[in-house]
């Protein structure tokens, strides 16, 4: 649609207006620049400027037109809503216009959107307040869908708010979606409903990782991989994606004679709470009906404060007049319901640029390259790191020095490189060129053709026998409590830590010499140290950074073994007649056990006190097929009164079930203790958890 110097003259001009103060003349270049960035966004899916920069320019032009009665172009971004409509998928008509919202950035914001709904409502009160209702402003995917006589029958994107691609049959594998609900039962014959199809970041981050094990590109957020799964030909392969619905908005509803409901419900949250009565899944707790614009300003505060707290994406919140009486008498534009507002939340992607790349060995030889990058304030936090991966993530993003890049937080959390933007550069940017040796020994680095990542196999290389020590102290090998990475970086550098023996055998006399560390320091630490050497064999084996032998892993084989250095006699078929064990992890272990250095190692930790045998608890446990928890999965939170946490889950596995770590889809039961946080409110929010007290538990599994 645009020739490279077209785009490279808007951007410029982009640049310039938003730099300036608008005038009248700025009106067709202004134009010119709003429908250059909604091909970009809403057609191409790569925007070049920040939601934040695009709204800003937007609201100029509402502001020119606004103020300049003259100015009314027809074809002016405001005259229409945006359209992402392609013609992959058959057009349908909505029953209601799919309309855009316009946007808030703070209180004022939203004090000016009450006087104007005041204003509308012919409310001369000023003590009266308005109920809004607030709701998170979910970043996924708009849908539609309509049901008729009970029984859903069509779903379709927002498209252009008017039509919008069908996608019917994606919209019925996802299991959120009711394939009937009793609408009959509040005389509703037709409704349409609005919601966003959304991927939870816990989902969103295991579709990254089966797709980075299978070679495939990843997804750059859970949004686009929610858009994209919307639009799959196969309805199967949108399952895959893990999608949901939450709806939030009952847009249309008439009985069996065409005749409008909607005033017989009165308000939208009666509205919401009906919908989820009827099995919809829908974001309602007491705390979002607001009473007044001033609680509707804390709710959304509230929102954005505890947004890293919620299970899905969310870029704002909605304000919404929450009676239907008060939102007909507000009305609406073309492009937007006069009634409801999107409070928008601080940006979370911000532009940078690329100033060098260093690399880094890890625990198994991994080689990270990590982008040094401008420092940039991004969504609460300075960036001055961000990891690329590998050398394929480098050449998909197709990155060089001195790039101007796209960075996010990707999971809300971790910083992200989005894209590079190749319209940006000047011809002083530079190929980035992936090491062909360690930058640690030195020694010559191997990639093999069904993965992504370059190795050093170097078994004495320093970088990974550092990263190796630190791994092995820490809570998910060892578990040498108060024995963390600052302290293995101290003694490695002073030449008491060599491998992974020495740890065993530290001078504690010298150390409680050490600045910062003292007699009772020391005396901790050998005691903790000590403890470990009676750690289960299993715990052993996952600490001694064998590429891909993790925790589960090792289990299994130390169910196996009565001594760690059998594996040194151990064969493939040996492995592999282990179920869950693949030919991968045994090739692996194999190799490990190999290498002499490593081998003298093992040697020299049993002769430290270390234990290499098989403990009780390595056996296997034995568990009847009418314990109480069989097949379950379960999790702990909060402090608990009785028993440690250790002490829980270890009846919960006696009782049959799985112990995992994290809330989740996957997750059956969690158990609260005292003081429960976020676990427990995650868990409230997907509504599949059996929540149980710890003296529910206690009962359950005695029982």
């Amino acid at each position: 649609m645009y020739s490279k110097k077209e785009e490279k003259e808007i951007l410029k001009l982009s640049d310039l207006l938003s730099s300036k103060a608008i005038s009248k003349e700025d009106y067709n270049d202004l134009i010119r620049v709003l429908q250059y960035h909604e091909w970009k966004y809403y057609i191409n899916n790569s925007p070049v400027i920040s939601d934040k920069n695009f709204d800003d320019l937007f609201k100029s032009l509402q502001t020119l037109e606004s103020e300049n009665s003259d100015l009314n172009r027809p074809d002016s971004p405001t005259q229409r809503v945006s359209s992402d409509l392609t013609s992959d998928f058959p057009s349908v008509a909505h029953l209601n216009p799919m309309l855009s919202l316009a946007n808030s950035y703070n209180g004022d914001d939203l004090k000016d959107f009450d006087t104007q709904i005041r204003k509308l409502c012919n409310m001369e009160s000023a003590t009266e307040k308005i109920d809004y209702f607030v709701e998170p402003k979910y970043d996924g995917g708009s849908v539609a869908l309509v049901y008729e006589n009970d029984l859903f029958i069509r779903a379709a994107t927002r498209g252009n708010g008017t039509q919008g691609e069908e996608m019917t049959a994606n919209a019925k594998v996802i299991p959120s979606v009711p394939l009937s609900a009793a609408f009959s039962k509040h005389d509703i014959y037709k409704a349409e409903l609005r919601g966003e199809a959304v991927i939870a970041k816990t989902i969103f981050n295991q579709n990254n990782t089966q797709r980075a094990k299978e070679g495939l590109a990843l997804f750059a957020n859970p949004r686009n991989a929610a858009t994209g799964g919307l639009r799959m030909k196969d309805p199967m392969e949108s399952k895959k994606r893990g999608l949901e619905i939450f709806i939030f908005q009952l847009a249309h509803a008439t009985d069996k004679d065409g005749k409008d409901v909607m005033p017989k419900l009165k308000s939208h949250s009666n509205s919401i709470l009906i919908l989820r009565d009827l099995g919809f899944k829908v974001a309602f707790e007491k705390d979002q009906l607001c009473h007044g614009i001033d609680d509707a300003i804390k709710s959304c505060q509230s929102w954005e404060t505890n947004r890293e707290q919620f299970l899905y994406e969310i870029d704002g919140a909605v304000v919404k007049v929450d009676s239907f009486a008060k939102q007909e008498l507000s009305g609406s534009t073309q492009h937007h319901p006069r009634w409801a507002i999107a409070f928008k939340f601080k940006a979370k992607q911000a532009h940078t640029k690329l100033l060098e790349v260093e690399y880094q060995v890890g625990k198994t030889g991994a080689i990270t390259p990590v982008a040094k990058v401008e420092p940039v304030h991004l969504a609460g936090v300075t960036v001055s790191s961000i990891s690329l991966h590998n050398e394929e993530f480098i050449s998909q993003k197709d990155l060089r020095i001195n790039d101007t890049i796209i960075i996010e937080r990707a999971g809300d959390v971790i910083p992200y490189v989005v894209k590079s933007i190749a319209d940006r550069r000047t011809g002083i940017e530079s190929p980035i060129e992936f090491p062909k040796h360690c930058p640690s020994c030195n020694y010559t680095l191997e990639k093999t053709s069904d993965q992504a990542t370059w190795r050093c196999h170097n078994p004495i290389c320093e970088a990974q026998q550092l990263q190796r020590m630190i791994y092995h102290v820490s809570k998910d090998a060892m578990n040498i409590d108060g024995f963390g990475k600052s302290y293995i970086e101290t003694f490695y550098k002073k030449g008491w830590l060599k491998d992974l023996s020495d740890i065993y055998n530290l001078d504690y006399k010298a150390i409680a010499l050490l600045e910062g560390f003292g007699v009772k320091s020391a005396t901790k630490l050998e005691k903790n140290i000590t403890l470990a050497k009676q750690n289960p064999i299993h715990r052993l084996l996952n600490s001694l950074s064998i590429h891909h032998l993790g925790r589960k892993a090792s289990k299994l084989i130390a169910q196996e073994i009565s001594h760690v250095l059998d594996l040194r006699r151990w064969t493939t078929e040996n492995f592999t007649e282990i179920k869950d064990i693949g030919p991968i992890v045994a090739e692996n272990v194999i190799a490990y056990f190999m290498v002499p250095e490593n081998v003298a190692i093992l040697e020299k930790m049993e002769a430290h006190g270390v234990n290499l045998k098989q403990t009780e608890q390595d056996k296997p446990r034995v568990i009847n097929a009418d314990a109480p928890l069989i097949g379950k999965t379960i999790l702990f939170t909060g402090s608990l009164q009785t028993m440690s946490r250790k002490v829980a889950q270890a009846k919960a596995e006696t009782a049959g079930a799985k112990n995992i770590s994290a809330v989740s889809s996957n997750l059956n039961i969690l158990v609260v203790g005292e003081k429960a946080g976020s676990k427990l409110k995650k868990a409230q929010a997907l509504g599949t958890v059996e929540i149980l007290t710890e003296e529910a538990f206690n009962k359950l599994v005695e029982g």
